[in-house]
């Protein structure tokens, strides 16, 4: 699982940062799913190592301008390139009234191939691989922080054990890789269990933007490997931030602290700490380190590699 973030401003775009997008890109399905889609997200696509044509599945946090505006120019982009793949989108309900619209005014044609889901609270996606999750965050219109949970891999399968053990190979192999008990032709049972290295834990991936302190946020949260979350204002201004419903670096620390999380990676900084201006965003990466050390602050074109359990 890697993450590559493609735009870590808020609101509006500045020279070095664009507005909110992330890819996470997911090596053993050859697919990219897209948390959040501002404007100008395709040209960062076109100046990252991502591929638009594994765009699986796009995750919208709210109906802000800043996150939404990309959407509908990336989705026409990759069907006029001949993409046929199917692009499951998630978001508010008014997302689809607004991709409508869009579609209608544009005359863009996307057959079947786009399809939107509205979420609720709740599991909005899975399969065998992994669970998505969203939980209701606080900002000035409906929001949702998304948690990507990448479901236990079996352990290996030690085949020279099995062998060491005179079980021949066949069918018989498939049901103790599984970790079930079989009876062998001489009446022995073995436990696939005692053939098979630990399971591998799956890591978790949260996404919380736009939204002030919130314990939802904290919830849904919970013991991941990397939450990213908004840090769009410094703690001295926290009166702006109450008062625009976004998070300072203190909260966003404070999330990650009460999780607990892994790594906190904040994003979606307001252009007011540019350089040159009183408080830089080093100012804010210092504010939450005194709270969750563990904290970095995310650029545009940034990977992070989520690292695999370890024993």
């Amino acid at each position: 699982m890697e993450i590559t973030f493609l735009g870590t401003s808020s609101g509006v775009p500045t020279r070095s940062r664009n507005v909110s997008s992330v890819a996470l890109r997911l090596p053993q399905k050859s697919e990219i799913w897209l948390f959040d889609c501002g404007e100008g997200t395709q040209h960062q696509l076109l100046r990252s190592d991502l591929k638009s044509s594994q765009i699986r599945r796009i995750f919208i946090t709210h109906m802000h301008g800043d996150h939404i505006f990309g959407l509908m120019g990336l989705l026409a982009s990759t069907g006029l390139a001949g993409a046929k793949g199917q692009v499951d989108i998630y978001g508010p309900p008014e997302l689809k009234d607004y991709l409508n619209a869009c579609v209608r005014y544009s005359h863009t044609h996307f057959a079947s191939r786009v399809q939107v889901h509205p979420v609720q609270p709740g599991v909005v996606f899975e399969n065998d691989q992994f669970t998505v999750t969203c939980n209701p965050l606080k900002h000035r219109i409906p929001a949702y922080g998304y948690a990507v949970t990448e479901k236990d891999r079996p352990g290996r399968f030690d085949v020279e054990k099995a062998k060491a053990l005179g079980i021949p190979p066949g069918p018989i192999y498939g049901d103790l890789k599984k970790g079930e008990t079989v009876t062998l032709e001489d009446g022995r049972q073995v436990s696939g269990k005692d053939l098979c290295e630990p399971d591998e834990p799956g890591r978790k991936f949260v996404y919380c933007t736009d939204t002030v302190f919130t314990e939802n946020a904290v919830d849904l949260a919970a013991d991941a490997d990397v939450l990213i979350h908004e840090a769009t204002f410094a703690h001295q201004d926290a009166e702006m931030a109450f008062e625009r419903l976004h998070s300072t670096s203190t909260m966003a620390a404070q999330v990650a602290l009460a999780a607990p999380v892994k790594q906190l990676i904040m994003t979606h900084f307001s252009p007011r700490y540019a350089p040159g201006n009183p408080i830089r965003l080093n100012n804010l990466l210092e504010e939450a380190q005194a709270i969750f050390p563990n904290t970095c602050l995310a650029h545009d074109f940034m990977v992070y590699e989520i690292p695999r359990h370890r024993d």
